[in-house]
Formats: C-alpha cells, sequence, structure tokens
C-alpha cells in the first residue's frame, strides 16, 4: 500500500504547471475504529498551496502542500475532550475537467504530524505533561477525492474526502497505563474538507 501511495505521488498524470494558487477552508475530522471512546468530529481548518495543470483538456494535475488542523472528540464514563492533530499534507491529485467549470479530482497523500495537544478534563495545564505526540505514527498516508469548481475567472471552490489508512497511534507499551483518549483498537484519520481559493498565473485561451 504505502509503495502503491508514493507512487502516485511522484507520477503526474501532466508534469506541465499552468498555474499557482492559494487555498484555506473548514475541515470536519474524526477517526474510525474509535467507538470504545464515543468519538465524534471535530472542526478544524486549513490552507496552503497548489500548483495545477492546464484546465483546458480532459486529464490535469494538482500538487498541493497544505497545513491542516484536525483531530476529533471524545467521551468515556470518566472523562471528555479533544484531541488537536496538526498536519503537513502533500496531495498528488489527477484531475478530470469535465468542462472548464467543473474538475473532478482523485489521488493519493501523505501526510506528517507536526504536533498534537489534548483539551480535556483530565489535563494538567503544564504544557509539557499534556504534549502527547510521543502516543503518535508521525507519518501518515492515504487516498482523497473531491470535486471543484471554476465559477468565476481564478476563483476555485471545492469540497474533498479523505481517507487515511496508516496506523494513528503507536503500539502500546504494556507496562504502561492507556490515556483515556485512545481506543482500544487501531484509529485511522479520515477528513471531510470544504475550501475556496484563488489562482495566479496567465489565464488560459479560452
Amino acid at each position: 500500500m504505502k509503495k502503491i501511495i508514493v507512487c502516485l505521488l511522484l507520477i503526474s498524470p501532466c508534469m506541465l504547471f499552468a498555474q499557482f494558487g492559494v487555498k484555506a477552508g473548514l475541515n470536519f475530522a474524526n477517526v474510525t475504529n474509535a467507538s470504545s471512546i464515543n468519538s465524534s468530529s471535530s472542526t478544524g481548518f486549513h490552507a496552503g498551496i497548489f500548483l495545477a495543470g492546464p484546465s483546458k483538456g480532459v486529464l490535469s494535475s494538482l500538487t498541493e502542500l497544505q497545513y491542516s488542523r484536525q483531530g476529533y472528540k471524545y467521551s468515556t464514563n470518566t472523562n471528555t475532550g479533544t484531541v488537536n492533530l496538526n498536519y503537513l499534507i502533500l496531495p498528488q491529485f489527477m484531475a478530470i475537467n469535465i468542462t472548464k467549470f467543473v474538475q473532478i479530482q482523485v489521488g493519493a497523500q501523505i501526510a506528517y504530524l507536526l504536533n498534537a495537544s489534548i483539551d480535556s478534563t483530565s489535563a494538567t495545564g503544564n504544557a509539557s505533561e499534556d504534549d502527547i505526540i510521543e502516543l503518535y505514527n508521525r507519518f501518515d498516508f492515504g487516498f482523497g477525492g473531491g470535486v471543484e469548481v471554476h465559477p468565476f475567472h481564478f476563483l476555485v471552490v471545492g469540497a474533498r474526502i479523505n481517507l487515511f489508512y496508516g496506523q494513528l497511534y503507536k503500539e502500546p507499551d504494556p507496562e504502561d497505563p492507556i490515556p483515556p483518549f485512545v481506543p482500544d483498537i487501531d484509529a485511522t484519520n479520515n477528513l471531510f474538507q470544504l475550501y475556496a481559493g484563488y489562482k495566479f498565473g496567465k489565464k488560459e485561451v479560452e
């Protein structure tokens, strides 16, 4: 699986990028396989830059680098809180241009966890103690897909679903107590994004 992800990220259907741009939007994040902690979605944000291929042909490409604030809420018999996870995500997508106004995007992505923290009823208030980054795998990988609309000149608006397949947490030490926000079984990230952006560069011929 990891080899497939890496190949998709390195091989783009169109290596000539026509435009670059900026984008930002909302994250609606959660984790799968976490019923033991009654997980629910957490709202965050993302922002980044992208390189886009020409939209005149049927196939194009899209490379992004985005900062993503995500995580999940949880509730147990003794504790409630929110786990905050901040990632750098590198998507490499193939784009299918339905018209010059609508684009279907699908591809692979890798992510690197920058930091992790917890906002919880059991938090100590000590930043060094409440820092939970050592519990997590720093790298993640997965696939994504969505729809992007180009309604006016260089404006872009879109929605995307991101499904990650890397295990969120490291294997716990049997001698260490398991924190209440850690699921009993392996959890993975999932993420829904809404965004808007703006392209810069030479306008394509109509």
